[in-house]
């Protein structure tokens, strides 16, 4: 930073001011971490005394240990599928390469938000004070090159250490320009991946929802929360909603678009699908607005039409027609005869095979439930990234605490699935090659995966694929042993030709040009 007294940024504010306002941006940062993790929300947690409570429904990783993803990570993963917003990384070029664009999330329209924005800040920027110069510059050449209708930008680590205001940039940036620049405080050494999801949903309480004023409001208006159309699975759903004449006001972020997500706090409902990442979003709305909420899932059938019921009695509560049920259970009971009719040719087929869920969250229990609805058996699931609601509502569908684990290390996992106590894994991209050094099949769900497993169609999709992976037939060629390798028993022993003897595996068939072959002059 440059040390003279009298410097000024293109804000014109002096070097004295802004480290004054420095200073409260880290306190508000602080103070803001502190908030995400009072979390009263959760069910679990309002059975708990004052002093309990105030843990939330989850706490924060201790320093060094952001597993699975850093706070600036879990931010852009919830703020940039907002598919129409300019998303401006602040920071160095290996930021912008964090996780970007690595989830499957489809949009239905804009593509500006695969195009990636960084500030680009070298070793000279950081050590002579330019970070907010460039932040500044980078924000007039998206304006004047894209014109989108706001601009995200993200803090980073660098860029936090050394003190940058981006919270003062993007508000002198907004009044020069002309539209909303929206700064996203949540830098990586904050805290975990699920901080910066909730520090993200704050940014959108902060300075998004509420901003705009809808001019087509209704009675059917609702939100949904936490879901992120991994591969569209959420346009399996959407078709449901819109034969009941219920409106998806906003989709939060899954294929949002700003002036949806600005006008959201007009939805007379909420649906929350992913309670671990945006639960303090849904909890403000309700206090702030007035909307109501649960937590359901579009995972299985049993869950589809369960949430669509309570979407149906939410909106009637907040005042619509009451006709409105009637039609949902009719739409439900056609959806559902027509999945159990696609999923009767795969039940027995998979009766009785035996499932490892190594994932977390909201699929621990969703995904589970929703095999056993066609007879498959759930060997584990892992309560990693889970709420205390979540860790309770898988207790009580497996009704066995032997079948939960918090997680496993490789070597286990590897034991587990070598000893043949799982027919197939279902995970996360990691894990996958454990699965196949121990020759078990595995299927890919969490946001790598590149098909659609929501609804009733979803359901459907999900069942077909664990079939083709289970019943692929390079398995069993997998499993024999190479034919270098025999089996202590049974052996024969032939002449080789020489006066001496070979050991090979009868149940081989040689090749024509084969010691044994020759020797004998046709196959065993």
């Amino acid at each position: 930073m440059t040390s003279h007294a009298n410097s000024k940024d293109p804000l014109g504010t002096p070097d004295v001011l802004r480290s004054a306002s420095q200073t409260g941006a880290s306190r508000s940062l602080d103070a803001r971490i502190q908030e995400v993790f009072d979390e009263p929300a959760c069910e679990m947690n309002r059975g708990k005394d004052d002093s309990v409570r105030k843990k939330g429904c989850s706490k924060p990783l201790t320093p060094g240990a952001a597993a699975g993803g850093c706070a600036f990570d879990g931010a852009k993963i919830v703020l940039q599928p907002i598919t129409d917003v300019a998303h401006l990384i602040h920071g160095t070029l290996a930021c912008e390469g964090n996780s970007w664009d690595n989830r499957g999330t489809a949009s239905s329209g804009p593509t500006l938000w695969r195009t990636s924005f960084t500030t680009d800040l070298t070793e000279l920027d950081v050590v002579m004070g330019h970070g907010e110069r460039k932040l500044f510059k980078a924000i007039r050449e998206i304006k004047e090159t894209y014109a989108p209708p706001a601009i995200f930008v993200y803090s980073t680590c660098v860029t936090a250490l050394i003190g940058d205001d981006i919270e003062a940039v993007c508000k002198r940036a907004a009044e020069k320009f002309g539209l909303p620049v929206v700064p996203v405080n949540a830098p990586g050494f904050s805290g975990s991946k699920n901080l910066g999801n909730k520090l993200a949903g704050e940014t959108l309480l902060d300075h998004v929802i509420g901003t705009v004023e809808p001019d087509d409001a209704g009675p059917y208006d609702i939100n949904i929360l936490g879901e992120f159309n991994l591969s569209g699975e959420f346009w399996l759903v959407k078709p449901l909603l819109d034969r009941l004449g219920i409106r998806v006001r906003a989709c939060i972020p899954g294929d949002a678009r700003y002036r949806d997500i600005a006008s959201a706090h007009r939805a007379r409902a909420a649906m929350m699908v992913c309670s671990t990442a945006l639960i303090n979003l849904a909890r403000k709305m309700e206090e702030l607005w007035d909307i109501p909420f649960f937590e359901g899932s579009f995972y299985g059938i049993t869950d589809t039409s369960q949430s669509l019921r309570q979407i149906a009695e939410l909106i009637v509560r907040k005042g619509a027609d009451p006709e409105i049920l009637a039609r949902t259970e009719a739409l439900i009971a056609e959806q559902e005869a027509i999945a159990w009719k696609k999923l009767a040719a795969y039940r027995p087929r998979l009766q009785g095979k035996r499932v490892l869920l190594n994932t977390g969250g909201v699929k621990a229990w969703s995904v589970a439930h929703a095999l056993m609805e066609i007879g498959v058996e759930i060997v584990g699931t892992s309560t990693k990234k889970s709420t205390a609601e979540d860790k309770e509502r898988i207790k009580q569908i497996l009704k066995d605490d032997n079948h939960i684990f918090e997680s496993m290390r490789p070597s286990e996992l590897y034991d587990f699935l070598a000893e043949g106590k799982a027919d197939i894994m279902l995970s996360g991209g990691r894990t996958q090659f454990i699965a196949l050094k121990a020759k078990t099949p595995w299927l890919d769900i969490n946001q790598e995966r590149h098909h659609p497993y929501a609804g009733y169609d979803g359901m459907v999709e999900l069942v077909r694929q664990i079939d083709l992976a289970i019943h692929n037939p390079i398995w069993s060629e997998v499993r024999e042993p190479a034919p270098w390798e025999c089996p202590p028993v049974p052996e024969a022993r032939v002449p080789s030709g020489q006066g001496e003897t070979e050991t090979f595996c009868p149940s081989r068939t040689p090749s024509p040009l084969s010691p044994v072959a020759s020797a004998t002059g046709e196959e065993s």
